[in-house]
């Protein structure tokens, strides 16, 4: 197992920054996640990492070594990818055994390392098939399977989950953190997905054009977000943000409050008054879709067995002053 250092990392293409700078001290058998929208660079800087793209400035260091100079295949890593890159014409067997055939280990060993990483993935009952006659999931389970046996010191996961469907993606979630746990191996995985980031991550590193808004446990960043992207990004139905003036608070910032701390009160009543656009009722919540002075979005989350408004009424909307988020024209919280 390693740690895994990023220091003043920064990358370019010719005079374009797209890396700005990140700093980060990862533990042994961590499990961090870097998310942010698409384009934010975190695919960049996981590629980093995996020696697949250049460091224009800073450093990385895998258990204390500087690697920038190192090879993929010498930084004692192993890589998932979203498309899994499983190799069409082997079995499931050939595919897992075939970085350990190429480095030449001896094929007790081989066999011994893909059986063992069969059975904990389960994969035991497909170890002749082709990947056409497996799943989605199996597919991925198989990549996961060749990246297992090399035994590396680090896990660099790349959107792996994104081309399967919704509930497969929550069953390969837990599969992959109870994996990590028992391996007990460092992992860095990239997403979009803000849930994935939340329910993985021991921290997770919030990317916003290149640059990191925060870095944190994911309750904490939920809990306490530093920017106004961040309390924006993580977060589902995201935090409603308004003009401060417009709830009495001061010119030319921000107020942001998260839907599920704002109750529905008789019009009149509460810090602002909302009409009605749509529900929606989702069974066990309703997310009750308004506006607001000004024309601002605004969403409430309510328990589903709460009385719905009707579309077109106007409603106060009421939230206690301590779960209020300020951001100043700048977008830091303050």
């Amino acid at each position: 197992m390693a740690t895994v250092s990023l220091e003043s990392l920064k990358k370019s293409y010719g005079k374009t920054e797209v890396i700005h700078g990140v700093d980060i001290d990862i533990e042994d058998g961590e499990f961090i996640v870097i998310v942010g929208p698409s384009g934010c660079g975190k695919s960049t800087l996981l590629r980093m990492v995996a020696g697949l793209e250049g460091v224009s400035e800073g450093e990385i260091r895998i258990d204390g070594e500087r690697v920038n100079e190192k090879e993929p295949m010498d930084r004692d890593i192993a890589m998932v990818f979203q498309n899994y890159a499983l190799y069409p014409h082997m079995s499931v067997e050939q595919n897992m055994a075939y970085g350990l055939k190429i480095a030449k280990m001896p094929k007790a060993e081989i066999n011994a390392r893909v059986a063992e990483a069969a059975e904990l993935l389960q994969l035991e009952p497909y170890l002749k098939r082709r990947p056409r006659q497996l799943s989605g999931g199996q597919r991925q389970r198989v990549a996961m399977g060749r990246a297992i046996v090399r035994r590396p010191s680090v896990f660099l996961f790349d959107e792996p989950l994104s081309n399967l469907d919704a509930k497969l993606r929550v069953q390969m979630r837990l599969e992959i953190k109870k994996l990590q746990r028992e391996l007990g191996v460092t992992a860095l995985y990239v997403t979009h997905d803000q849930v994935e980031a939340m329910t993985l991550a021991d921290r997770m590193i919030v990317m916003n054009d290149g640059a990191v808004d925060q870095i944190g446990a994911p309750l904490e960043v939920y809990a306490n977000p530093q920017t106004e992207f961040v309390a924006g990004f993580i977060g589902s139905p995201p935090t409603n943000f308004i003009a401060s003036e417009t709830i009495g608070g001061q010119a030319g910032t921000k107020t942001g409050i998260r839907p599920e701390h704002v109750v529905i009160a008789p019009v009149g009543q509460g810090n602002a008054t909302g009409l009605v656009l749509y529900a929606e009722p989702l069974g066990a919540e309703t997310l009750i879709h308004l506006t607001i002075a000004g024309g601002e979005a605004f969403t409430v989350r309510q328990d589903g067995a709460v009385a719905i408004p009707a579309e077109g009424d106007q409603v106060g909307l009421s939230w206690s002053d301590d779960v209020e988020m300020r951001f100043d024209a700048s977008g830091r919280r303050f």
